[in-house]
């Protein structure tokens, strides 16, 4: 997947709006050409679905596309901040309030937890990919070397709501923050369409313009981006570390006599929709690509990042519930009206600048996430090549961050952040389960290593890890108070882990850093994430078939055709060159 047009067509092709720049590939040079390709999808499919692609592929041949290098400047110490500015958002200062007086009460500290130990079981998994497959694709990438190429789709498109569902959803609480910080009502600030759903009626204008400066900020400068990020999330520490005392200093330990009103389904309710704010440190994989030392910078940056991250909404959570009973806390803004309600009015300003900084800084780390996914999966061609350009001067992917963006503010534009942090939640929580199954793969199964008898062996314990964890997850979403179906399905998930660990030799072991207790962790990983997916709303799930269909659809009639002649392509060109290698030597 090198330049096989020729540099001089692909320079032209970066710099242009031509229909090469979108569909330069075979199958869309002629209306004769596509129906065949059409025709033949079958046979295009399978072939897809079987292939996997390999580390130096990701690595060179991909990276190839782009035309220009990604400039390697971040080191751990970058990549920490970048996880702690792209986590700590929106997540904590509005969905606190909402899940405590809702679903989990005071326990919401529990909720904070359970989610904090999900999201540091992915973070091993991203951290073993991020260091053997230092790529700007992240979890796509990884899962085109494990899962194969449909897989991979699939997880993309996921990716892509994720990403842009998660900035609106910050971008229209920070337009709720900043009407607190004015003392106005959050919808004080949105226009009314009252002829559109309530879900979609409070038009956000101030989102678009936060996500335009956004946007400026992340194409001018990853290292730039970086800077501004580390100062802005120093102040966001500082101000969460006040938060944590000065509300301290006000708590009633009597708010805490109720702690758990909604019982542990609640509790896990809760934990699914808290989930979102933990989403963000999967960006920070799609930075290893312009990282110094991945070996040994991704594993301190990342588990650090997430460690911090926990220990500080832990905080936050216990805070909240001990200043106010949780039936009094504010759905919107709870920590500002909660120093209000304590007789501080003043903190709920710092409370909102706090809040203002830390959901900008998301922002502005999604957006140089983002566009870097984007950038790898139009490299493969499953997009657009166009969006895959970085641009020379910047080092940056300039148009896949504008286009990112673009959508980003749409949505924001329309849709309340109920209807978005559900949906993100369950791609977010989809994604992880992916790269956990994906590492196993990866450890136990190498092409012509692994024997018949093993892969069978691995095959079958695999499908009994996710069976027993649908199982489990399916039981907890329809049963109120049972747990006969437990003692069937959690027995048969230790079992066949126990099963992998002890049967199936692993076929690969890490080169630098691999994720311990394997294949223990990955599995609890898979289990922890559909469990929590079976805690999500009825509702969601249609959103989230749906939007997995149209993405389908897409891939059988452009994206399957686009990468199938691009992976051709690239063979014939690799076996090209190992001809000439051998008639040199």
């Amino acid at each position: 997947m090198g330049e096989y047009r020729g540099d001089e067509s692909v320079r032209r092709r970066g710099c242009s709006c031509a229909k090469d720049d979108f569909l330069p590939d075979e199958s869309f040079r002629s209306w004769g050409n596509y129906v065949r390709a059409l025709k033949d999808t079958p046979h295009r499919l399978k072939d897809r679905v079987l292939t996997r692609s390999s580390d130096e592929t990701e690595l060179v041949d991909v990276k190839a596309q782009s035309q220009h290098e990604m400039k390697k400047s971040l080191t751990w110490w970058d990549l920490m901040w970048f996880g702690i500015g792209a986590v700590i958002g929106a997540g904590i200062f509005v969905l606190t309030g909402l899940e405590a007086r809702e679903h989990a009460g005071p326990a919401v500290v529990l909720s904070y937890a359970i989610s904090g130990f999900s999201a540091l079981l992915s973070v091993f998994c991203y951290t073993e990919f991020g260091v053997e497959i230092p790529s700007a694709g992240g979890s796509f990438a990884y899962l085109r070397v494990e899962l194969g190429d449909f897989m991979a789709f699939v997880a993309a498109g996921n990716i892509l709501l994720e990403y842009v569902i998660g900035g609106a959803a910050v971008a229209r609480s920070w337009t709720s923050y900043f009407a607190t910080l004015l003392n106005h009502h959050p919808n004080d600030f949105r226009i009314v369409a009252h002829g559109l759903s309530p879900d979609y009626r409070y038009l956000d204008p101030i989102a678009i313009v936060v996500l335009a400066i956004i946007c400026v900020m992340a194409i001018m400068s990853t290292k730039g981006s970086s800077i501004f990020n580390y100062i802005a999330s120093i102040i966001h520490v500082a101000v969460i570390i006040f938060i944590i005392i000065a509300g301290l200093i006000k708590a009633d330990t009597k708010n805490y006599n109720d702690f758990a009103p909604f019982g542990a389904r609640g509790i896990f309710q809760a934990s699914a929709v808290l989930f979102f704010a933990y989403i963000g440190f999967d960006a920070v994989s799609t930075m290893a690509e312009e990282t110094k030392n991945p070996g040994r910078d991704i594993p301190i940056g990342l588990v650090a990042s997430i460690v911090i991250v926990t220990l500080a909404y832990c905080l936050l959570a216990m805070t909240l519930c001990l200043m106010q009973p949780y039936k009094d806390i504010d759905v919107d803004a709870p920590f500002s009206v909660a120093f209000e309600a304590a007789g501080w009015g003043w903190a709920k300003y710092i409370v909102a600048a706090g809040a203002l900084k830390g959901m900008t800084t998301v922002l502005l780390v999604s957006a140089v996430g983002q566009a870097r996914y984007l950038t790898h999966i139009a490299r493969t061609h499953m997009m657009p090549p166009w969006l895959a350009i970085v641009n020379e001067k910047t080092g940056t992917p300039l148009n896949a961050t504008v286009v990112m963006l673009a959508a980003t503010a749409v949505i924001a534009f329309f849709t309340s952040l109920g209807i978005l942090s559900n949906l993100l939640s369950i791609s977010t929580l989809f994604i992880f389960m992916l790269v956990a199954i994906g590492l196993l793969v990866r450890r136990y199964y190498v092409r012509g290593a692994t024997t018949i008898a093993n892969r069978i062996k691995f095959i079958v314990f695999l499908a009994l890890i996710l069976g027993s964890s649908i199982g489990t997850a399916i039981y907890w979403a329809s049963s109120t108070d049972g747990w006969i179906g437990y003692t069937i399905t959690l027995p048969i998930w230790l079992l066949s882990t126990f099963g992998l660990w002890l049967f199936v030799p692993q076929a690969r072991e890490p080169k630098v850093w691999g994720v311990p207790l394997v294949p223990w962790l990955p599995s609890l990983s898979i289990a922890v994430n559909i469990f929590l997916l079976g805690s999500i709303d009825k509702a969601s799930f249609q959103r989230f078939g749906l939007w997995t269909l149209v993405m389908i659809v897409y891939y059988f009639l452009f994206g399957l055709h686009a990468s199938y002649d691009t992976a051709k392509e690239a063979s014939r060109a690799k076996a090209i060159r190992n001809v000439e290698e051998g008639a040199v030597n």
